[in-house]
This record gives structure tokens, C-alpha cells and sequence, in this order.
């Protein structure tokens, strides 16, 4: 295997939107980096997901590509 043609990682601290900071390796430069959605925000691990237009949205596209039931 060739040698230091792998980028270096290191942990950097990652800050979301809503406040929350979490750590974890990554190849970028830099202390931090800030990031719209995390695990604490986002509507799929919140359990507050809008569920009528999810379900708009999946029957739009059955009625697009005939996929009627």
C-alpha cells in the first residue's frame, strides 16, 4: 500500500444551528465548523416530522409514475 496518500485527520468540533456542539474526526482545516441540522434538530430523530405533506408529497409522485395501489 503506498504511503501518505491519505489525507490527516484530527477531531474537530462541529456546531449546529440550534446550539448543540458534538466532536469527530474529520480531514478538514480548522477548529470548528458549523453545520444547519444535527441529531438533537432534526425533525426525523425529533419525532416532529410534518406528515401530511410527506404523505402529499409520496402520493404526488405515485400519481406522477403510476404507481396507484
Amino acid at each position: 500500500m503506498k504511503k501518505d496518500i491519505h489525507p490527516k485527520q484530527h477531531m474537530m468540533k462541529f456546531v449546529c444551528a440550534c446550539g448543540e456542539t458534538f466532536t469527530a474526526l474529520s480531514t478538514r482545516e480548522g477548529e470548528s465548523y458549523p453545520v444547519e441540522v444535527c441529531s438533537k434538530c432534526h425533525p426525523f430523530y425529533t419525532g416532529k416530522q410534518n406528515r401530511a405533506s410527506k404523505t402529499g408529497r409520496v402520493d404526488k409522485f405515485n400519481k406522477k409514475y403510476g404507481f396507484d395501489n
